[in-house]
């Protein structure tokens, strides 16, 4: 993707000081709260920043966005920073990461974004988030089928669930079966190269098309023991 040394220029140049400023405050909170095994500059700018920042694109302007399993704030935090016009409500389980996010919103002076300490697959049945929202998006939470699950009982119809995947894009074409049970269509398949053999990546965007059937997500762990 050509965009990559744009993107590779804004967090380098254009807003370097936001993001030194999230780095700092990941480094200084994660041997406290095991965000990430990645904690060198270059690798954190690559893997981490570089990464998250590929889908900037595929948000529509103003959108609402879910991030299901925020982990660290990837790809959410640097897509704030990016584009500021996006609302976020971050989805996570794990109480000690909701701790660090609210952190870094606090910190950081981000509106218009919210953390909930909660499971995906309970929130996703409350009317207050199902089918609300613009996009929902994922960065390494689950293979492709259980995520479908996870995520697109989220996304109004006519929006898109936007999904950070690995340069192998076999689990993409496997979950077929997942988007047409849960109301979406595979719209688009991205690959990407990271800079410096940093790795191969993959965007994947599913539209959705229809209602998610009432019974979605399962819950009780059968997005991962059974996926569809």
């Amino acid at each position: 993707m050509e965009n990559v040394r744009i993107y590779q220029n804004e967090i380098e140049n254009e807003k370097r000081e936001i993001f030194e400023a999230f780095r700092a405050l990941l480094l200084e909170y994660n041997g406290k709260y095991n965000l990430t095994t990645i904690t060198e500059e270059k690798d954190m700018l690559y893997k981490h920043f570089l990464d998250s920042a590929i889908g900037e694109s595929f948000f529509k302007e103003n959108a609402r966005v879910a991030e299901i399993g925020s982990g660290a704030g990837f790809p959410s935090i640097v897509l704030k920073i990016l584009r500021p016009d996006l609302s976020f409500d971050l989805f996570e389980s794990v109480g000690k990461k909701c701790e660090f996010l609210q952190v870094v919103v606090d910190k950081l002076g981000f509106s218009k974004m919210h953390i909930y300490n909660l499971r995906a697959e309970t929130c996703a049945k409350d009317k207050n988030f199902r089918e609300r929202y613009d996009h929902a998006t994922a960065r390494a939470v689950a293979r492709m089928n259980t995520l479908c699950e996870y995520c697109l009982p989220f996304v109004k119809v006519g929006g898109t669930f936007i999904a950070y995947k690995s340069g192998d894009q076999t689990e993409i074409k496997e979950a077929e079966t997942a988007y047409k049970i849960l109301g979406g269509k595979l719209e688009n398949v991205i690959g990407y190269s990271l800079p410096e053999n940093y790795g191969e990546r993959t965007l994947a965007v599913v539209k959705k098309v229809k209602g998610t059937p009432p019974k979605y997500p399962r819950g009780q762990g059968k997005e991962r023991k059974d996926p569809l």
